[in-house]
């Protein structure tokens, strides 16, 4: 009679296929074992999907191929290493390529493929001189602030690449961590900088409302303070040019 295989066997078992697939990892336990199989499924259904894009492309580089045959021996020819425009005239000529130009049936075609092309390279020129016009003062700016912040050449392209990292990732909508701390401190900034101002105001404000609160009144009966130089002047003040004499002997 054959031994009935228990739980526990079958769990060694399963740990002992793991363990010679993945020998730097341990599976002593049902949460090891299942959690690494859970981690197969999803590798293997990502590779699935992987595998079905793979087969749709080359069902229709397929389709091309079998729609016209040129098209393989064209991009063989690339592939190789070959100019693509001396393989196409290696594979129709120049006659052909005339001809394939001036097809009525496909002038329509060639003409929005033209328009297309131009309108391309007219915003690409469009592009390149707003570049250029903006990286001159760009250019400045960068020489001013090295100058205020006494930089070194090295200080200053490591900021520049910098921003440009940022702006690279933002293009690809990527926000690094780091990234937003450092927006965030900045934005702290200005804001702590307004209130600390405020505050001050208030303060000063205060300070003046109090000092007008202590300063005595005239006639209130309570003795006036005063610094040496303010009594001296008001000793004067008080005395005629005879007392003056007097009290200089």
């Amino acid at each position: 009679m054959a031994d009935i295989e228990t739980p526990k066997s079958k769990r060694d078992q399963m740990a002992a296929r793991l363990k010679s697939k993945y020998p730097d990892k341990e599976y002593g336990d049902d949460e090891a074992i299942f959690g690494q199989i859970y981690d197969d499924y999803d590798e293997y259904d990502q590779k699935s999907g992987e595998l079905e894009k793979y087969k749709e492309r080359e069902g229709k580089l397929t389709d091309m191929f079998t729609r016209d045959p040129r098209s393989a021996e064209f991009i063989t020819d690339m592939a190789t290493g070959k100019d693509p425009w001396v393989s196409l005239i290696n594979r129709i000529g120049i006659d052909g390529v005339k001809e394939m130009l001036e097809d009525p049936e496909r002038v329509e075609e060639f003409a929005a493929s033209n328009k297309e092309y131009v309108e391309r390279i007219a915003r690409n020129k469009e592009l390149e001189a707003t570049w250029e016009k903006n990286m001159e003062a760009t250019l400045k700016m960068l020489e001013g602030k090295q100058k205020e912040y006494g930089l070194s050449d090295e200080e200053v392209d490591e900021a520049a690449d910098w921003i440009r990292d940022i702006t690279n990732d933002a293009v690809l909508g990527i926000i690094k961590p780091e990234t937003f701390d450092m927006a965030m401190k900045a934005i702290k900034h200005d804001t702590d900088v307004a209130e600390s101002r405020t505050q001050g105001e208030i303060a000063g404000r205060n300070s003046k409302m109090e000092a007008q609160l202590r300063k005595p009144k005239a006639g209130d009966g309570l003795p006036q303070l005063r610094g040496a130089n303010n009594a001296t002047e008001d000793y004067h003040r008080g005395m005629s040019i005879f007392d003056e004499a007097r009290a200089a002997k």
